[in-house]
């Protein structure tokens, strides 16, 4: 039986690298983001928390995979800045399982919502990911 109940946390912190930035994807489109960390590279931090407490449910072979994000990003984190990444488990959801996630830098809190994960086998994810290429 695993440790993990509702009410666990896990966060860790991260400097904000230029990569980390909206602005790194302006190559993409050619459009002009600023220099402050993406909205997307914040969820995956949160993401990366989440993930890293259900590692003691999983079994040989198996990995979790995010499934919903339903953040809210309220304030922008400048390059150089620390940004802590935290998840707290609030239990299973059927297939699923759901964590309450916040990001905060030097500032406060800079985002804020739920994420829910599936534990699936690796395999099957990879084989379903081939298949894709068409």
């Amino acid at each position: 039986m695993s440790g993990l109940a509702p009410g666990g946390q896990w966060s860790f912190r991260y400097t904000v690298t230029d990569a980390d930035t909206a602005a790194a994807l302006n190559p993409i489109t050619g459009d002009n983001f600023p220099a402050v960390l993406a909205t997307t590279r914040c969820i995956a931090l949160l993401e990366l928390a989440a993930g890293h407490l259900l590692k003691e449910l999983q079994k040989p072979g198996e990995l979790s995979v995010g499934v919903v994000v339903d953040v809210k990003h309220t304030a922008a984190t400048p390059v150089g800045a620390w940004v802590e990444a935290e998840a707290t488990y609030r239990g299973p959801e059927g297939k699923l399982h759901v964590f309450e996630v916040v990001a905060r830098d030097p500032g406060g809190e800079v985002m804020c919502g739920t994420h829910k994960r599936a534990i699936i086998s690796e395999a099957r994810l990879l084989d379903g990911a081939a298949r894709r290429r068409g």
